[in-house]
């Protein structure tokens, strides 16, 4: 059934980004001038999970690349590194240069090297949101041979914590944003992983239709349920996936999703989600209250608040009103 497992991963690069061309076509512009020696300009990515955001940032560096041998690249998932020293440790670790670094090497220093760098450093920060300190965009923004690609569900997550000059520079970065898939586009990414994934006939296009409607817009969703099916499918040593097969797949990709997203999470975010998961339907008052009795050195409100639209953003919670009356509660599976 399963010919290139790879293929059925969401992390995969497929050959090409359908359906999101205008979007890869204006971050390539945006990155275009360093192939002359000149420099990119920084991008803005925003829109919901699953709508490809870091599917077109990485396709599009490994294709520049490609193109321009002088040039360095980095991807760095801010929500498994969100302070500065992993964060420039990463950058750095990319480029081979931390065998004397350590916990205690100075900030100042670890900038440093990047800035002696002589050699374009295009860096995808996703969920850049979750940096925790938002002087280190500053700071990286003023490094000459530095160009970050932002990755974030909403433009205010990021810029509300920036003071107001970074915000300005930032907003005139080139800001691209994604919209959720439809059906029919969904269909036709669950085809294309489909026709490299399996083998020939082992899924129809109705078959897709409700995979896609199921996914809600999410193509990280769509493809964890046709990876889950065509495993029940093998596992049954049949050559089709069922209708059956789908309908199981479903809530199985979804608890799977739920569990990688949950082991994501930091202390402090856990913390956070554990409080809902205990004590039910809460306004952020009170969830900042019971959180900050669980942890030595709780987050400011802000923090928490940014935590909470984080959880929504991932399906782990859900929430109803507006304002001060606002009330969060774990999201059922």
């Amino acid at each position: 059934m399963i010919q290139d497992a790879r293929v059925l991963q969401d992390e995969y690069l497929p050959r090409e980004i359908v359906h999101r061309h205008e979007e890869t076509t204006r971050l390539a512009t945006a990155l275009e001038p360093v192939v002359d020696g000149d420099r990119p300009q920084h991008a803005l990515l925003t829109g919901p999970s699953g709508a490809g955001k870091t599917c077109v940032a990485r396709a599009t560096l490994d294709r520049l690349q490609e193109q321009v041998l002088d040039v360095h690249t980095a991807h760095v998932d801010c929500w498994l590194h969100p302070n500065d020293f992993r964060i420039l440790y990463k950058l750095l670790e990319n480029l081979g240069t931390t065998y004397d670094i350590h916990r205690s090497t100075p900030q100042d220093e670890l900038l440093g090297r990047l800035r002696e760098l002589e050699k374009p450093y295009l860096i995808v920060f996703d969920e850049a949101d979750q940096i925790d300190d938002p002087d280190l965009l500053r700071r990286l923004y003023a490094t000459p041979k530095v160009t970050m690609i932002l990755v974030t569900n909403h433009e205010r997550d990021l810029f509300n914590p920036l003071d107001e000059r970074l915000q300005s520079r930032l907003r005139s970065s080139d800001s691209i944003e994604f919209d959720r898939y439809t059906r029919d586009e969904l269909v036709a990414i669950l085809s294309d992983r489909a026709e490299w994934g399996l083998v020939e006939d082992a899924v129809t296009t109705a078959q897709l239709e409700r995979i896609a409607e199921a996914a809600r817009g999410n193509a990280r969703d769509a493809i964890g349920i046709l990876r889950s099916a065509a495993r029940q499918a093998e596992h049954d040593n049949s050559a089709q996936i069922s209708d059956g097969d789908i309908e199981s797949a479903i809530p199985e990709a979804r608890a799977q999703l739920r569990q990688k997203s949950l082991d994501r999470l930091s202390d402090d975010q856990l913390a956070v989600y554990q409080v809902l998961r205990e004590h039910g339907e809460l306004m952020p008052k009170e969830i900042r209250t019971r959180y900050s009795d669980r942890v030595e050195d709780p987050k400011t409100k802000r923090t928490v608040r940014k935590y909470l639209r984080k959880l929504e953003q991932y399906n782990l919670v859900e929430s109803d009103g507006q304002g001060p009356s606002r009330v969060y509660r774990t999201q059922s599976q």
